[in-house]
């Protein structure tokens, strides 16, 4: 009994302490896997915000964007002429969205927005794949996918890169909601769609704005994990880890996005290499969601949610 307590409790903290080198790899490994994270997160809050609804096509939304930039430079367009092409249609496509989804459900319940998300992922998934096929596509955006020595810590150049996208990413849409007109509109219409719409709040164009946003995000999000694992349906999945993050940070918060994406990705990765050889590996696949769960049961709200408390 007591070895096994050693080595559940001691033993990785001193694997911890005796090589602080592998540990700074662990840890950087986790934060640019917490801040991609944090950046699928980023594309439901933002959808949250707008319409009080969480978006289940967002996933769908960064496969499309993918196959969309990796199709165009099949077509034989420069990596850059291809980007800017796909950013016009996450944009027309959010034009799209308001125009024949959303407008005609204002004032809706949530859970018929939400449908309403269930069969855009079902129709972007089925374009998607009807207009760049179902194969596996390599993503090539000219970072090479191999690992450097810093300071005697080995740091992969696309993780980085990536990371640094994301934060840089995650930093501009944390002041965009907190400081500009436009973010605190974005909170009045979730609060109330006639209320935002009785002080004069252009619903139809915060609804664009978001949604395009949010197509932005998506790209930024395709093209990460596309050049890193491949363009392919499962890109679409993704969208399940952000679950987690969101419950973690609350789903109405940027900066709970950002913390709850951190907190999963540097978990995660710990627990893989330090205890996963004590329970047979795959901490990976079900860390987030076991944090998650914690989370529901003793604060559901979230680090940075609000707690609603209704009168009756």
């Amino acid at each position: 009994m007591l070895s096994v307590l050693h080595a559940v409790f001691v033993a990785p903290f001193v694997d911890m302490a005796t090589a602080p080198t592998f540990l700074a790899e662990v840890l950087i490994g986790g934060i640019a896997a917490g801040l991609m994270y944090s950046l699928v997160a980023l594309g439901f809050v933002l959808i949250f915000k707008a319409s009080g609804v969480f978006n289940f096509a967002q996933g769908v939304m960064v496969l499309f964007a993918a196959l969309t930039l990796v199709g165009l430079m099949e077509k034989g367009l420069h990596v850059v002429v291809a980007l800017l092409a796909t950013v016009v249609v996450m944009i027309a496509l959010a034009f799209g969205i308001e125009r024949v989804v959303l407008r005609p459900l204002v004032n809706q319940a949530p859970i018929i927005l939400f449908m309403a998300t269930i069969g855009l992922n079902f129709f972007l998934e089925g374009l998607g794949e009807m207009l760049w096929g179902a194969n596996v596509k390599r993503l090539d955006v000219g970072i090479p996918d191999e690992s450097v020595k810093l300071a005697g810590i080995l740091i992969n150049k696309l993780e980085m890169s990536a990371a640094a996208t994301a934060a840089v990413l995650v930093a501009v849409l944390a002041v965009f909601f907190q400081r500009t007109r436009i973010g605190r509109a974005l909170r009045a219409v979730a609060d109330d769609h006639e209320a935002a719409l009785s002080i004069g709040i252009p619903l139809k164009t915060i609804w664009v704005v978001v949604w395009a946003v949010a197509g932005l995000v998506a790209i930024a999000t395709g093209v990460m994990w596309g050049a890193k694992s491949g363009v392919q349906f499962s890109l679409s999945l993704i969208a399940l880890k952000a679950l987690p993050v969101l419950i973690l940070g609350g789903f109405t918060s940027v900066p709970g996005a950002i913390v709850g994406g951190l907190i999963i990705g540097t978990g995660e990765k710990l627990g893989e290499v330090y205890w996963g050889p004590l329970v047979g590996g795959a901490i990976e696949n079900w860390f987030a969601y076991v944090l998650a769960l914690v989370f529901l049961v003793f604060r559901p709200q979230g680090l940075f949610g609000e707690r609603i408390i209704e009168r009756v």
